[in-house]
């Protein structure tokens, strides 16, 4: 059992366990796309450091194929905020990470990326978070925050 000393620590503690998982995501991102295309999936997360940080193993179906990935989680106590770092088995390596924090029920994290060559900034947002369901969110944007493209939701149900 993970003990924390530092609030916001526990933040990702409703993710420990298994989930199925239903996957929207544009068809094409950064075109003006409102083709979704629908998917599933499984997610299972577990405590790491003493429950400041977690890790999550994804086996996610699209239509050209299942592929497996996975999350780190790290919070930082000190910065009173969490990183997160995304790796796709496709291309094994560590994402940049989004770093953010939790209010009011909704986890909001940004960062920078690169799609398609462009530079993009990144955020992710959890919310709807219930005890057997919770919703992530993940959103480009090419005009520094001011416009952004939500282009894939997951929304997660207990096993």
């Amino acid at each position: 059992m993970a003990t924390h000393s530092v609030s916001g620590a526990a933040d990702f503690d409703f993710l420990h366990r298994s989930w199925r998982v239903s996957h929207q995501r544009l068809a094409a991102r950064l075109q003006g796309s409102t083709d979704w295309v629908r998917f599933g999936g499984t997610m299972t997360a577990k405590p790491i450091l003493g429950g400041c940080g977690n890790f999550d193993e994804n086996v996610i179906e699209v239509p050209q194929g299942t592929y497996q990935a996975c999350t780190v989680r790290l919070f930082n106590p000190e910065q009173g905020r969490w990183s997160i770092y995304w790796i796709d088995g496709r291309d094994p390596k560590l994402d940049q990470p989004v770093h953010g924090t939790f209010s009011d029920g909704v986890g909001t994290f940004f960062g920078e990326d690169t799609f398609e060559g462009r530079p993009i900034r990144i955020r992710f947002l959890w919310s709807q978070v219930k005890a057997n369901s919770a919703r992530w969110e993940q959103a480009f944007c090419v005009d520094a925050g001011a416009t952004w493209e939500t282009n894939w939701v997951m929304e997660f149900t207990r096993v």
